[in-house]
């Protein structure tokens, strides 16, 4: 494309170029903020519609909606660095996602669960936000407290190590692409 334009750039100049401009787009991945705040207009609508009040715990929910974002911006971060290495990881994506919804306790409470497996159940970082929303918005069991703590841990890890594997990944971009 260069050269039909009658730019000419050394080898691999074109591409360092294109990703410096590029360098913020796994952050798109949150973009869908939009669309979640509509979802919640909607969601408080059909509450004030049906005469369901949230009570005061929903002033928790900006901060499952920042734990939320994190983790997925840290899955964002390293999923998008591994799939510019290693080409397949565009294959196993779906599987991993449809692993990770149903890990995460959407469709079921965590209560369904004993203990040993409530613990290991913890250490997905969407389960203390799903658990979060429940508690903040319908009042349905405890506070996740605990929960909640490891969720924001492991969120903040994922996301931390996420952005550092990305900007050391980063530099190769150019040359795998």
């Amino acid at each position: 494309m260069p050269k039909l334009l009658g730019v000419h750039y050394p080898k691999g100049t074109f591409m360092q170029n294109v990703l410096a401009l590029l360098r913020s787009l796994p952050e798109t991945s949150d973009a869908t903020l939009a669309v979640g705040l509509v979802t919640f207009a909607v969601l408080l609508g059909m509450m004030l519609f049906y005469g369901f009040m949230p009570s005061a715990t929903a002033l928790w929910l900006p901060l499952y909606l920042v734990l939320a974002m994190a983790t997925s911006l840290g899955a964002a971060l390293w999923l998008s660095a591994i799939n510019v290495q290693y080409r397949d990881v565009t294959h196993v994506m779906p599987f991993l996602i449809q692993v990770w919804l149903f890990a995460t306790p959407i469709a079921y409470p965590s209560s369904l669960l004993g203990q040993p497996w409530r613990t290991l159940y913890g250490l997905n970082p969407m389960a203390g936000v799903v658990e979060g929303f429940r508690w903040a918005l319908l009042g349905s069991g405890n506070a996740p407290g605990r929960m909640a703590l490891v969720s924001f841990a492991i969120a903040l890890v994922l996301l931390v190590s996420g952005a550092f594997y990305f900007r050391r990944m980063e530099r190769r971009f150019a040359d795998v692409i």
